[in-house]
């Protein structure tokens, strides 16, 4: 996939001074009381957890948590007193499976998430085109939303802009849009071998202009990359975006070498704010950016490598999740198998010997099963260093973890795929999508891990929408998603954890930060209200006040 699609112009001083501003701390090395507050935790049996005050020591870390009216002894030393006035106070959010740069440059790119046809994506590349641009590049555009029969083409964008390179990542990442100009410049024929793990669509014995999996590299390797100072400020962009959600701390899936050095840059700066755990993406990558183990943790806890993520299948909206029976809208499509049994075994082996955690992205049922047998053959050699993760796992099923250590597994889900999932993946599914799709009540059941993320590259996670749509399975107007899988619903204590505690847990952060335990890290929010006793539908209108990373404040522009 596409790490870095461009060479950007030098950002704007002011555009610069916004990313900057949202990193700034405005204590350090100094401990203090937050107290008069409205706190809520979860416990390490996932209860919810009431309390008055925390005291934060001077290395940022929670010494102790207070009960509600508790009184600190007079003569307890203090740099900083923050009276809450009844502000309601949790752990920051934790976002467990990002693609940091890749949304950073987005950032500063195309947006096409609101595009709403082919005809309208174009459009809108036209205007872009017209500042004069030696590619046009943009991110974002989502087929499942547009009209039936709506059909990117090289053809409709030839319409717009002819002689300029076009090209336009889709929402999940997995499918690209180009225009000839673009396929031209890539060599890109009737006679180009079909690459393993991917596709060029076709029409009418020619290329159409949509490229998927693998092969999109045919593309993205001729884009030119961006200089390291213009990556540097697409970080900060990107950093500021996550603060702003509440996200404390991400789980980094795909992370390469540029990526680690631009972070390390930032670092060196003082000006990495956001916590990033990072997986790598490929099994070469482990020893280049971190050597024969996971990294220590650096910047105070800002940066880990700590795994690797190896994909099994795509996703299901372009339907590359590895089925068990073809789909049902797609007679004879069962999906793609990314990486073989042989292949896969002796890639989780590789890192396992030398302690990296194993991050398993697999959406179909088949792709599921396949991560469960790996993990199932691997656990009694391996298990004992770490936690295993498999991400997606939209038709995972409870059946399907039978077997597997549950106090050591975490399953990463997009709340996000409710919205959208349930019309796609009965359209997808048929009558399979029933029985299996998006059942997290019953995996929570077993005691497995579960942990919040967003939808694709592209999309940050909403932690309050997340949480709204987990325990309501509704839309906003509260009606049921045709009535679909509402004995799933979560409940408040079980979505609020995914968010917090259980991203922590599934990066390996355990006693680290999520749950503002005494000796964990002082990642907390201030809100404007009580999250647990508001309705449902007010949760995503709850401000955030607050950002507090290590027991230092962080600077919001709220008029962003």
């Amino acid at each position: 996939m596409m790490r870095f699609p461009r060479t950007f112009a030098a950002l704007s001083a002011p555009l610069l001074t916004l990313a900057l501003a949202c990193a700034l701390p405005t204590t350090a090395g100094a401990s203090g009381l937050i107290d008069n507050v409205n706190g809520i935790t979860t416990g390490l049996d996932g209860r919810i957890i009431r309390f008055g005050g925390l005291l934060v020591d001077k290395d940022g870390k929670v010494e102790r948590r207070l009960l509600q009216g508790e009184k600190l002894p007079k003569k307890q030393p203090l740099d900083f007193r923050l009276d809450g006035k009844g502000m309601t106070l949790i752990p920051g959010f934790v976002d467990a499976r990002a693609d940091v740069m890749r949304l950073a440059i987005s950032l500063l790119s195309l947006d096409l998430s609101d595009a709403t046809s082919p005809d309208d994506a174009a459009a809108r590349v036209a205007t872009y085109a017209a500042e004069g641009r030696r590619w046009i590049l943009g991110f974002g555009w989502d087929a499942v939303r547009w009209p039936a029969g709506s059909t990117p083409t090289a053809a409709r964008l030839d319409r717009t802009v002819a002689d300029t390179p076009v090209w336009l990542v889709d929402a999940s990442g997995e499918q690209g849009w180009a225009n000839s100009a673009a396929l031209k410049l890539a060599g890109i024929t009737a006679a180009t071998p079909q690459p393993a793990g991917g596709h060029i669509v076709m029409a009418g014995g020619k290329p159409s202009g949509l490229l998927t999996g693998s092969a999109m590299e045919l593309i993205e390797k001729i884009v030119p990359r961006p200089a390291p100072k213009d990556l540097d400020a697409a970080f900060l962009k990107a950093q500021a975006a996550y603060l702003a959600r509440g996200i404390t701390a991400v789980g980094d899936m795909g992370t390469s070498m540029t990526d680690w050095q631009t972070w390390r840059r930032a670092g060196d700066r003082d000006s990495l704010r956001l916590r990033i755990i990072g997986y790598a993406s490929a099994i070469d990558d482990l020893p280049l950016i971190a050597g024969p183990q996971p990294t220590p943790w650096l910047y105070a806890g800002r940066l880990r490598l700590a795994g690797i993520s190896l994909p099994i299948d795509g996703s299901l909206g372009v339907r590359r999740a590895w089925l068990s029976a073809p789909y049902a809208d797609a007679p004879g499509v069962s999906g793609d198998m990314l990486l073989g049994d042989t292949r896969l075994r002796n890639q989780m082996s590789r890192a396992a010997m030398d302690g990296f955690q194993i991050v398993l992205a697999a959406h179909g049922d088949r792709a599921t099963k396949e991560a469960a047998d790996a993990i199932a053959e691997m656990g009694g050699s391996y298990l004992s260093r770490g936690r295993w993760r498999i991400d997606g796992a939209d038709l995972a099923a409870a059946a399907d973890l039978t077997g597997l250590p549950a106090d050591r597994l975490s399953l990463t889900v997009s709340p996000a795929s409710i919205a959208d999932g349930g019309a796609l993946a009965r359209e997808r599914l048929g009558a399979r999508a029933d029985g299996r799709a998006y059942g997290w009540k019953d995996i929570v059941g077993r005691q497995v891990g579960l942990a919040f993320a967003g939808q694709g590259p592209f999309t940050p996670l909403s932690p309050l929408e997340a949480i709204r749509l987990a325990i309501t399975r509704e839309t906003v107007a509260g009606q049921p998603f045709g009535g679909w899988r509402g004995d799933q619903r979560l409940s408040f204590a079980e979505a609020f954890r995914a968010v917090t505690a259980g991203g922590a847990d599934a990066l390996g952060a355990e006693g680290r930060f999520g749950r503002l335990a005494p000796g964990e890290s002082a990642d907390f929010l201030l809100l404007d209200r009580d999250i647990e006793l508001a309705q449902p539908a007010d949760i995503p209108r709850i401000k955030l006040l607050e950002t507090w990373i290590g027991g230092q404040k962080i600077l919001l522009d709220t008029k962003r």
